[in-house]
């Protein structure tokens, strides 16, 4: 299930958002010591984390992943991982630690296995989950086209992750699973546009989840995704 919040202006939006989360990751700082949050990659969030870089809590107790990341060089314009460090690791947000999702050039079974086991131990489940969304209806890399989106949807898949190879997108990915991600504490949609918005009325119109992979998040029974939106 969801819930929309609409705002007149994107700044708004990044604003509300920012002093949202800092204050859910200060509240598991203080219950848990530590907080974990996984962001996503795209144009959109870049106003977002700019806001969050600049909230005063104890960012040397936050760790920062991605929900995916292309499998490509971290100084790419194509890797979220430059994204983040160049937008959200600036000003007080430059003390927290940075679970990388890209190691190393080859992408090997060994590799995702270590990083599933590091995963595991290290940032989840996610205290905060930041979501985006393609006009395909693919969150994360969850591509609707992929080989591999039944396993990514799948709620019994055991592993935090896996590879992704869209046919409609450049790029191996990885990326967290639905399993892994459906188990965030506080789990937000950001979006912005008005195509976005029509991409997410057409996701509420039916409940194939692998014909537009958000609709796993929108209409699950027990999910609370909270949906930011503005023009």
């Amino acid at each position: 299930m969801k819930t929309l919040t609409e705002f007149s202006t994107r700044n708004e939006l990044d604003l509300s958002l920012a002093q949202t989360v800092s204050g859910l990751l200060d509240q598991a700082i203080k219950k848990n010591g530590k907080a974990s949050i996984a962001v996503s990659g795209g144009s959109t969030p870049k106003g977002f984390f700019n806001e969050l870089s600049q909230s005063n809590i104890a960012w040397e107790q936050v760790t920062i992943t991605l929900a995916d990341e292309r499998w490509v060089e971290n100084d790419s314009v194509d890797s979220n991982t430059r994204l983040v460090h160049e937008n959200l690791l600036q000003n007080r947000a430059a003390a927290a630690k940075f679970f990388h999702l890209k190691r190393g050039e080859e992408f090997s079974v060994e590799t995702l296995n270590d990083l599933n086991l590091e995963a595991n131990s290290t940032v989840l489940p996610l205290d905060v989950l930041i979501l985006g969304m393609g006009e395909d209806g693919h969150t994360a890399s969850l591509f609707p086209c992929s080989e591999q989106i039944e396993q990514g949807l799948s709620i019994d898949n055991k592993d935090a992750l896996l590879k992704v190879t869209p046919k409609t997108a450049p790029h191996e990915r990885i990326s967290f699973t639905f399993s892994a991600l459906s188990q965030s504490e506080n789990i937000f949609l950001h979006l912005c546009g008005e195509n976005k918005k029509t991409v997410l009325e057409q996701a509420q119109e039916s409940e194939n989840i692998f014909e537009m992979p958000i609709r796993a998040f929108l209409h699950h029974p027990t999910l609370k995704t909270q949906v930011y939106w503005a023009p």
